[in-house]
């Protein structure tokens, strides 16, 4: 699984900044079936978590009734040059993870 994170290329600090956040996700219903008609199991990303300098700023409980590759959009206080960490995980147990450093000016 792929993952994006964009913002501003300029921020500075005290900056409320607009994150966009697009997983690579095939989210499966479990209710479409494959081309010898059996049901295509259920997929779906369980959860999202966004953590900015050791807070989280962003966590959601995601269902079948999200598109495939979910796009996300947030808003962050810039106040540290820090990681940015997104993980979350499907109904595969697959787990996945983002790590994107964020840097302010001062």
């Amino acid at each position: 699984m792929n993952a994006r994170l964009i913002w501003p290329k300029t921020i500075s600090k005290g900056d409320v900044v607009k994150v966009r956040l697009l997983i690579q996700h095939p989210m499966e219903t479990g209710y479409l079936q494959d081309m010898t008609g059996h049901l295509i199991p259920r997929n779906v990303i369980q959860w999202v978590s966004c953590v900015y300098d050791g807070q989280e700023v962003l966590r959601a409980q995601t269902s079948s009734g999200i598109a495939a590759n979910p796009f996300f959009e947030f808003y962050v206080r810039a106040t540290v040059t820090a990681l940015m960490v997104v993980a979350w995980r499907d109904d595969d147990g697959q787990l996945g993870e983002l790590r994107q450093l964020m840097t302010v000016q001062s």
